[in-house]
């Protein structure tokens, strides 16, 4: 038989798989299973971020620095919208990693090309966390964004 704390080892090292999978989930539990209900064969990023490409765009990824041209549609789960810009004459810009945004885009944006169009899922500590933004976004929300990247001039 083998000594306890070996035991205790291999036990740990067996459930480690699921125990870090658990921790790497970002989206509530309740989100979650809506989410995986409305978007199944949505990707997901290291970060925990979900995504479905509408359309692929192309040229080289988006770097920090990077200015961007956007036209979104912000939405909670529920398809309440809570902002959006669509105006092909003066889109949301915004500079890629620089704080501008929340955090989800600044990590999402880095994995986009011109011309993406993404549905992108945004789990709440990397959109308005616990404080939310009032009086549209309540605490702790998953955020839902329709984007289409409209134009990019390059950080130089």
């Amino acid at each position: 038989m083998a000594p306890l704390p070996i035991v205790a080892a291999l036990c740990l090292l067996a459930a480690a798989p699921i125990v870090a999978h658990a921790q790497r989930e970002k989206l509530p539990p309740d989100d979650y299973d809506i989410v995986m209900k409305k978007w199944p064969d949505a990707k997901i990023s290291n970060t925990g971020i979900r995504y479905v490409v509408k359309k692929q765009g192309s040229g080289a990824l988006l770097m920090p620095g990077d200015i961007v041209m956007v036209n979104y549609t912000g939405m909670l789960l529920n398809g309440k919208v809570f902002d959006e810009i669509h105006d092909p004459k003066k889109p949301f810009t915004f500079r890629v990693a620089r704080g501008e945004v929340i955090v989800g885009w600044d990590q999402i944006f880095q994995l986009m090309r011109p011309g993406d169009k993404w549905l992108i899922i945004v789990p709440p500590e990397l959109g308005y966390g616990r404080r939310g933004y009032a009086p549209t976004i309540p605490p702790e929300a998953t955020l839902v964004f329709d984007v289409e990247i409209v134009g990019v001039k390059r950080e130089n």
